[in-house]
């Protein structure tokens, strides 16, 4: 790795030079080279998630705010799609907006910013609600950190002869997901997330039943997942001028997630690093938001020291000058910051992390 301070944010990530260095080379975004490896990309997001039989994959760019509102625009009728979405984050809001932004209906279950959400809720309001179309839930809300339970609610969705839209853009890869056992009709993900690769590029794993049904359907012809489909299909490339650079990077991180033992070893680093980083901060005085039951390995939400000094901006400056990027909290009630597990962290990892936090701590409470 460089000297560049490493990130500890939910993305992007800290990469490693290995998947740095694969963006020196230029690429023709129609040779057949690149579409190789847009193809060799494609098949293994879905072997991830053993989703070959049943689901296309289906690549985007931009962030992967753009691929979530793709799979909406895409997959929910405009006449009479209905969205649930059970909220306890600014990625769930985020959702509704864009339903809203779509003109599709959107009904939502409102949850505590330190709360799960709860399959038997989903259950009664699609009991009560036979207008309901689809459920998008949030697998990984980072705005916390909590951890939704995805395959409860799936198999309520699944119950009801619903359909389910799935954002996990930050458990892709590092948390189990078996299509085979957890029934959704999309999954939305990015490459700058668990897989580690740089953002810039999103992408949608679909029921193929489903994505057939959802030709015209679509609000925006570049965000058109059918479309874009269709056209990959039948010529290998992409609709219109792909990140070029990002996706040869993505398809070596994805070889080096590979390399690395996969979805069970990724996940396990990544637990690692949360059960350290949540250790560590405890014995600095610094109490984690979530309750371990709910808390995802993916980013912790801490509460603000308990000092009348503490300024984040201040804090965050302190920390990066030692070579460790926070990121801001995001609840709407308290004082934190976040801390992410994810990304490649170098010799030192979460523990050097720690050390900084303590240094700064240290500084500011003697300067009191």
């Amino acid at each position: 790795m460089s000297t560049e301070p490493y990130l500890l944010t939910p993305g992007p990530l800290s990469i490693s030079m290995r998947t740095k260095q694969a963006m020196l080379r230029d690429w023709g975004s129609w040779d057949v080279d690149f579409n190789s490896i847009t193809g060799r990309i494609r098949e293994r997001l879905l072997a991830i998630v053993h989703g070959a039989a049943t689901h296309e994959c289906v690549p985007l760019q931009g962030s992967g705010t753009f691929s979530v509102e793709a799979a909406l625009g895409t997959l929910v009728p405009r006449a009479h799609g209905h969205v649930l979405v059970p909220q306890n984050g600014a990625y769930c809001q985020r959702i509704a907006r864009i339903c809203r932004y779509l003109g599709r209906k959107v009904t939502t279950i409102d949850y505590a910013e330190d709360a799960a959400v709860k399959a038997a809720d989903v259950e009664r309001a699609l009991a009560q609600d036979p207008s309901i179309t689809h459920v998008a839930l949030v697998h990984c809300e980072t705005s916390a950190g909590i951890l939704n339970p995805l395959d409860e609610v799936a198999q309520v969705v699944a119950r009801h002869e619903r359909r389910l839209i799935v954002d996990a853009m930050s458990s892709f890869g590092a948390l189990e997901i078996d299509a085979r056992r957890t029934p959704f009709d999309a999954l939305v993900a990015a490459s700058g997330k668990c897989l580690e690769g740089p953002p810039g590029m999103g992408f949608v794993i679909v029921r193929r039943s489903a994505l057939e049904r959802s030709e015209g359907n679509g609000h925006s012809l570049a965000l058109d997942l059918y479309d874009q489909w269709v056209y990959m299909q039948k010529t290998t490339q992409w609709r219109y001028t792909p990140p070029t650079h990002v996706v040869a990077a993505f398809d070596c991180a994805i070889a080096q997630f590979l390399e690395e033992g996969g979805q069970a070893a990724r996940g396990a680093r990544y637990a690692r690093n949360c059960r350290t980083l949540i250790d560590g901060m405890s014995a600095l005085g610094l109490r984690s938001f979530l309750p371990a039951s709910i808390q995802a390995p993916i980013i912790v939400t801490f509460h603000a020291p308990d000092d009348p000094h503490y300024q984040f901006k201040s804090f965050y400056n302190a920390v990066k000058a030692l070579g460790y990027v926070l990121y801001p909290g995001k609840l709407t009630t308290l004082e934190t910051f976040r801390v992410g597990c994810m990304g490649q962290l170098g010799e030192r990892g979460i523990g050097g992390a720690i050390e900084a936090v303590g240094q700064v701590l240290a500084q500011m409470r003697a300067a009191a």
